[in-house]
């Protein structure tokens, strides 16, 4: 290969490298949040931890390494028009379609970097990563149980626990065990149990973990039984001082992904598309239009270089951003156009072949036409014609005259906004919007992609589907809005610093800081711009989404209220159980109260009855046709037996409304609203650390754009010479460092092992200080 040829390889490479490393991160980064609560709770190694990181890459790159291959034709070739090399190659008597060979080069290269993830990498990592999650699970029974919770994931087993010590060897204190084992179910000798819950309490026990059983060994100390028989008269206590019990864990769910077909490997699945009889309509449908894309999704590689030669040779100094424009339209027109045709598809009209690779077929055709016209006169210059449209936006240069009309007092204030102010803040703005809409739109065709599976299904029209992505859009807005801030500045001054402009505007005595003073004022403004989008516009959004997403799932309508919640935590140390509760009638049904005297850990009275409805008149309970018995240790001091009658029980106040909860996630909700919330949950003994954790999140959170400008500033000028790529490198290197900070502290937050203030708060300040220091260094 000619040193042309290297020259051009060697700086497509990196470019490329860049941008599909971008935009994977961008998937990866809403995608692999519930990996870090495997790497705060499992107790496996790390490097396990790290390798399930690793599996969640290779179903990203199908869609993101065509999208680096074409930004970095496109800015590759720009660059050189913009030097001049395009144009001393004409003079030399050089085509420019000799630039064509190195770069159809690279996209084969790529091509077959794309070809392996589709066909082997992806479903291979998607079997593997159920395999180690299920692994990591059954290793870390005893850091899944939280405190002050009712635990459900044991069969048949209701476990609280007032207190949690984890690690190796966990310690509990003031257990509480219902055995709710079906009649039907219960071992030999049981059956003079009666229909309610067998109740264990306990002081302190020692657990110890058995994860090749999925199970955990309890040592209970200083416990208690208390079992109510079939005959009313028979009710049996029993103390033990020491004790053990075993509560065997569900097995590691062998669920998998609503797309089957991408966990198959190639070949078996060419043989369910083609060759399986058995196979659904629908099923066929959906695994002829899964192998096909494997195969088509890497030629794009291939042809949006093809498409990139003639659109990147350009004859006006268009610079990079002209670039990225088109590479965001080129993207959109691609992928948009597979969605649209994969969508007659499902309807019948094309068959899954021709829709998979019409847009590949059509993109072939242009990019040969378009190279071959390249030589010939009067060929159309997009990037050109492109970026003298983008310079309509920028600000005009004033006239002479206005820039000496200005009272000369006005100078003395230096932080009016001036010409280079604007000039400054139009150039990050730019950018900002640029790659925010670059950045939600990569995100967007993922996720069609992901339910592509469910919207054939279950026959989703499309224009629910339209409906959905438009309102996912606002919390990818709001979640990525700090990303794009990052990218912009550092792009935005890598520009200017590689142009020469900061060390012009030295030489007039402007400051660095006095050029980072607009882009800090727009990222006080979009903090607070984000902190107002959550409050007023998000959580709407997300509930409309999840309820859309629930039916392109085939899941019922979305409801917050949850009736199969039936053991509560009352406000005096007193547990309820009820089968049933009508919150229309206010009546609980085949309902247990437990009163547990707090000093001995024992149970002081039992309540047994038939039906409890609320009697407004009386601010009371009354229970029907049961039974209570009071209890000091060992014995029974007083039974009393109301069966076709009514009781009340005066201490018993929680209202109807106490046991009726909502279970609605911390982003369906506004800061105001997830308080309110998180306060209902917490009389009832229900885990709110996790929302109290998002809730400080809800401040935390919109200032990291704020913080994003602060810290990538200095690292803006530090570019210099390098350019924007050097800016979008480092902008990668911070952003996965700050995220990956974040979701750790999440986590820790989440488990209780840091307060929710410094498991909210820690990411904004180590990287404030951290900001502060190199804004600090910055020289002038």
């Amino acid at each position: 290969m000619r040193l042309l040829g290297r020259t051009i390889l060697r700086e497509l490479v990196v470019t490329a490298l860049l941008g599909a490393v971008l935009f994977t991160f961008l998937i990866f980064l809403l995608r692999a949040r519930p990996l870090f609560e495997f790497l705060v709770r499992s107790t496996g190694p790390h490097s396990t931890v790290a390798y399930l990181f690793l599996l969640v890459l290779p179903q990203a790159l199908p869609f993101t390494v065509p999208l680096g291959v074409l930004v970095a034709t496109l800015i590759t070739l720009s660059r050189m028009s913009t030097d001049g090399e395009i144009t001393a190659m004409r003079a030399a008597g050089i085509p420019g379609r000799r630039v064509a060979p190195p770069i159809l080069l690279f996209g084969c290269a790529a091509m077959l970097v794309a070809a392996a993830s589709s066909c082997w990498l992806t479903p291979w990592a998607i079997r593997e990563r159920y395999r180690i999650e299920n692994q990591l699970i059954a290793g870390g029974l005893t850091s899944d149980i939280q405190p002050r919770v009712f635990e459900e994931q044991f069969p048949n087993s209701i476990l609280y626990v007032t207190d949690v010590t984890t690690g190796i060897t966990g310690h509990w204190r003031r257990i509480f065990l219902a055995d709710v084992t079906p009649e039907d179910n219960r071992p030999g000798g049981a059956p003079e149990r009666g229909d309610g819950p067998r109740i264990t309490l306990a002081s302190e026990a020692i657990v110890v973990a058995d994860p090749s059983l999925s199970r955990l060994q309890l040592s209970l100390r200083n416990g208690s039984t208390y079992e109510a028989g079939k005959e009313l008269a028979d009710y049996r206590i029993t103390a033990f001082p020491v004790g053990d019990q075993a509560l065997q864990a569900r097995k590691p769910s062998a669920a998998r992904a609503s797309r089957p077909s991408i966990e198959m490997d190639t070949p078996a699945l060419y043989r369910q598309a083609y060759h399986d009889s058995t196979l659904s309509p629908t099923g066929r449908l959906d695994a002829r239009i899964e192998f096909q894309e494997r195969l088509a999704l890497p030629l794009a590689c291939l042809l949006m270089a093809l498409v990139g030669i003639p659109l990147g040779i350009t004859r006006r100094r268009a610079g990079k951003s002209a670039a990225v424009v088109l590479t965001v339209a080129l993207a959109f027109l691609y992928y948009m156009g597979l969605i649209s045709f994969i969508s007659l598809a499902r309807q019948g009209t094309l068959s899954p072949e021709t829709a998979v690779w019409l847009p590949n077929l059509l993109f072939a055709a242009g990019g040969i036409i378009m190279l071959a016209r390249l030589e010939r006169p009067g060929d159309i210059d997009l990037i050109g014609a492109l970026s003298a449209r983008l310079g309509a936006f920028r600000p005009p240069a004033r006239k002479p005259l206005e820039r000496l009309e200005p009272k000369m007092w006005l100078g003395r204030f230096s932080l009016l906004p001036r010409l280079t102010d604007t000039y400054v803040l139009s150039g990050f703005l730019f950018y900002f919007a640029l790659l925010l809409a670059s950045f939600v739109l990569m995100f967007q065709v993922f996720t069609f992609f992901e339910l592509l599976s469910d919207i054939i299904r279950n026959r989703i029209p499309m224009d629910r589907v339209l409906t959905y992505h438009l309102f996912l859009t606002p919390r990818l807005i709001y979640e990525l809005a700090p990303f794009g801030v990052l990218t912009a500045v550092l792009v935005a001054f890598g520009v200017l610093s590689k142009h020469n402009e900061v060390t012009a505007l030295k030489a007039c005595g402007v400051s660095v800081y006095r050029l980072a003073a607009p882009v800090l004022m727009a990222g006080v403004f979009l903090s607070g711009a984000l902190f107002a989008f959550d409050h007023y516009w998000v959580p709407e959004a997300d509930r409309r989404q999840d309820a859309i997403r629930a039916e392109i799932k085939g899941r019922p309508a979305q409801t917050f209220l949850r009736p199969d919640r039936r053991w509560i935590s009352g406000l005096h140390d007193r547990m309820f159980y009820y089968k049933y509760f009508d919150q229309s009638e206010r009546v609980m049904l085949g309902v247990n109260v437990y009163e547990i005297d707090p000093a001995r850990f024992r149970l002081k009275r039992h309540i047994s009855a038939e039906r409890a409805r609320w009697e407004p008149s009386l601010n009371e309970w009354v229970f029907q046709n049961g039974w209570s018995r009071d209890m000091n240790g060992n014995n029974v001091t007083h039974f009393d037996d109301f069966a076709g009658g009514a009781r009340t029980f005066p201490e018993i106040d929680e209202p109807p409304d106490y046991f009726i909860k909502e279970v609605k996630q911390s982003r369906q909700m506004n800061f105001h609203e997830l308080g309110a919330y998180i306060g209902e949950l917490q009389q009832s003994g229900f885990d709110t650390i996790p929302l109290q954790v998002q809730l400080q999140k809800k401040f935390s959170v919109p200032l990291f754009a704020l913080i994003m400008a602060m810290v990538s500033i200095p690292f803006g000028f530090l570019a210099g010479n390098r350019g924007a790529m050097a800016g979008v490198g480092i902008s990668l290197g911070i952003a996965i460092v700050y995220w990956s900070v974040g979701q750790v502290f999440e986590q820790f937050g989440n488990l209780s092992q840091l307060p929710v203030q410094i498991a909210a708060w820690s990411p904004n300040a180590i990287f404030s200080l951290a900001g502060l220091y190199f804004f600090a260094r910055m020289r002038t």
